[in-house]
Parts: structure tokens; sequence; C-alpha cells
């Protein structure tokens, strides 16, 4: 045995040696080392964050075989070929081309929401289709970049801050996009606590931020259990495409509400939504490659114009979806004579409950004794609801 061929071909084998061929890669390895820092240290909602970021870090470093991005760049993905030859990551990531994982984190995600404050005070509802006006904006800037409108509405859709509701959206009208804009989605969502206070405190006045609100009236469990059985007839008889989102979002609350299925109702709020959003976030960050070029020989790596456009746009967004409901929280604080606090307002987006615990804190900045959280849970479920409303009226139009 010649021992120095064999610690030749084990340097040149290794990942060490194969780290920096492509620069793109090893800028990657340092951004999901920065999105760790901020999860870990910070503490910008690590239950998603340390997933994608982690996922990231192991799609870029080379020789891994987790992940292969080049078997999803056809238009028609060869599921056999995934099968057989991907990866562990490859094989995670069918639920999320599939649309599988969005439907299931909405199950989980009805499980888990209480959506009393919103029948309590319906013009909540207003709220939460405010904070679409990201979506939209979002939509037409990308269509005059040069998108196509199936492009432009999954790009838009970041602007509802709804991961699932991304992925959903785009894995049925530009799937080739799906890697940049799921991370854009979950990331920002994720960076709600960065991204909202700055403009929540340019649009509104001290006096308003410190408005205090009255208590909600009490919800009875008859009304409870009848509010997910209407939405889901409403909704799906209105826009049937949005039947998989709305049906497990209401499925879920069902569960919660109806009182006789304890056993599924904890299933789906802790163990399956625990277990979804693992194989949801790490391989959404798995599709973060620095360098990859498709069958064209054009460069689509997650570095590549085309993914810096989508994250700008993805920002401009959230960040218009934000101005909407505080513009409306405005205005329901005049039309109300005072009583109603616009910080509620940026909730409206679908986060939940990220969106709804930052209108508590800017508030209680503002008025140590202001509690604002279960005002904004309001808008902020209603939110949830509005981004897969606007998610099924665009694929109804484009796909």
């Amino acid at each position: 045995m010649n021992v120095g061929k064999v610690l030749q071909d084990l340097w040149e084998t290794s990942g060490f040696n194969n780290l920096f061929v492509h620069w793109e890669n090893a800028v990657m390895v340092v951004i999901a080392c920065v999105l760790l820092y901020l999860a870990l240290v910070k503490g910008f909602e690590p239950l998603l964050l340390v997933g994608i970021a982690f996922g990231m870090l192991l799609t870029n470093l080379p020789l891994g075989g987790l992940m292969h991005m080049e078997f999803y760049q056809d238009k028609v993905v060869d599921y056999g070929r995934v099968l057989h030859e991907g990866g562990l990551l490859d094989i995670l990531y069918l639920g999320v081309k599939l649309g599988v994982y969005p439907c299931l984190i909405f199950l989980g995600i009805g499980a888990m929401t209480d959506f009393g404050p919103l029948i309590s005070r319906p013009s909540s509802l207003l709220l939460g289709a405010a904070a679409q006006l990201g979506i939209y904006c979002a939509f037409i800037l990308s269509f005059l970049l040069g998108f196509t409108p199936q492009e432009a509405a999954s790009i838009g859709i970041i602007g509802g801050a709804d991961g699932p509701t991304a992925i959903f959206l785009t894995s049925r009208l530009a799937s080739h996009l799906l890697g940049p804009i799921a991370v854009a989605a979950y990331s920002y969502m994720a960076l709600i606590p960065l991204i909202q206070p700055p403009i929540m405190r340019a649009l509104t006045t001290k006096k308003e931020r410190e408005t205090k609100m009255e208590q909600v009236r009490a919800v009875s469990k008859t009304e409870k259990i009848i509010f997910p059985i209407v939405v889901t007839l409403f909704a799906v008889l209105l826009l049937p495409s949005v039947a998989p989102l709305i049906g497990m979002l209401m499925l879920g609350n069902l569960f919660r509400e109806c009182g006789v299925v304890e056993r599924l109702s904890d299933t789906a709020q802790n163990a399956l939504i625990n277990i979804v959003t693992i194989f949801l976030s790490v391989t959404v960050g798995a599709t973060s490659v620095g360098w990859l070029i498709n069958n064209d020989g054009v460069s689509v790596g997650f570095l590549s114009l085309n993914t810096i456009k989508i994250i700008a746009l993805g920002l401009f967004a959230f960040g218009f979806s934000t101005v909407g409901g505080l513009l409306f929280g405005k205005l329901m604080y005049k039309l109300s004579g005072g009583k109603v606090n616009p910080l509620i307002g940026s909730a409206g987006v679908s986060a939940v409950p990220m969106a709804a615990r930052v209108s508590q804190k800017v508030g209680q900045e503002a008025n140590s004794s202001n509690f604002l959280l279960m005002h904004a849970m309001g808008p902020n479920v209603a939110g949830v609801i509005g981004s897969a409303v606007a998610a099924g009226f665009l694929l109804s139009v484009f796909g």
C-alpha cells in the first residue's frame, strides 16, 4: 500500500481541498454563520432561523451530497432520479416541492391559534386585509422589472410574511424560484423584530402608540366552533384553489375548539408541527446553493442577479405590508376617536405570533401599562387568512 498516494487521494477528495473552488459557496457559508448568530445570540425566531441557517451551511459545504439542486432545474422534475440518486435533504425537499409541508404547517397553526380576538373584533379582518398591500405593490414592481406574471405573483406573496403560503403558491406558479422565495419569506419572518419597529415608530406618533385599548368581549365556545366551518365554506366556495391551505388551517382550529379530539389537537400543536418545521426549515435553507449552473449554462445560484432582486423585492413587499396595516390602523384610530392603537395594524401580516409580539413590545415602550398582545392577535390571525386568500386569488388568475 502506497501510504503517500492514499493520503493524497484523501486530501483531494476532502471538503477542505474543494472548499474554495467556487467563491459563492464560501460566501453562503459566511451568511449561514451570520444567520446562526442572529438566531442563537440575538434570539431572532430561532425555531425557524436555526434550521434555515444550518441547512444553508450543509448545502454549501462541498462533497456532502445531501442536496442536489440541479435535479430541480427542469420544469418537469424527474422524481425517480431524486429518489434513487438524491441525498437525505433531496428526499425531505419533496415535501416542499409537492406542497405537503405548507398544508401540514397550516394544520398545526390552526390548532395553536385562538380566533377569539378576531371573532370579538371583526374589524380586525380589515386590518389583516390592509396588511396585504405589499403583496400587490411587489407584484406590480416585479412585473415592471421583467419577471413573468407567475414569477411576480410568487415574489409578491412574500409580502404576506407567510412562509408556508409563499411555498405553496411558488411551487405551483414558479417552482424554479422556490429556493430564493422560500428563504426570503422565512428570513423576513424571522427578522420581524428587526424590520418592523423602525417603520412603526416612523408612521405613528407617540400619542398614538400610547393608546390603551378596552378589553375585548368574551367569545362563546359555540362561536369558536362555528367560525372555522363558516370560514371554510365561504373561502373555498369563493376561491377553490385555496382549499388546501384554508381547509387545513380551519381543520386544525376545529380540533382545538371542539373539545372532543384532544389527542389530535395536541399532536397537531406539538409533535406534528415540530417535525414538519424541522424538515421545512432545513430543506428551505438547503436550497440556498451559492454556485449552480442550469441546463442552459446560466448561473442560477443563490447569489445570482435574480435572487438578489427577489430578496430586495421581498423586503419591499414586507415593508409595504407593514405600512398598509399601520395606515389603516391610523384610520381606525381617527374614526374610533382614539380608541384603537394603530400599532396593532402592523400585526396584520401573517407571521403568528411574532408580529403581535412586536406590536406589544413597541406599545409598551411608549406606555409601560399598555397591553396590546390580545388586541394585536386579531389582525395577526386575520393576516393568516388574508395571505391565504391572496394566494388563492393569484393562483386563480395566473395558475
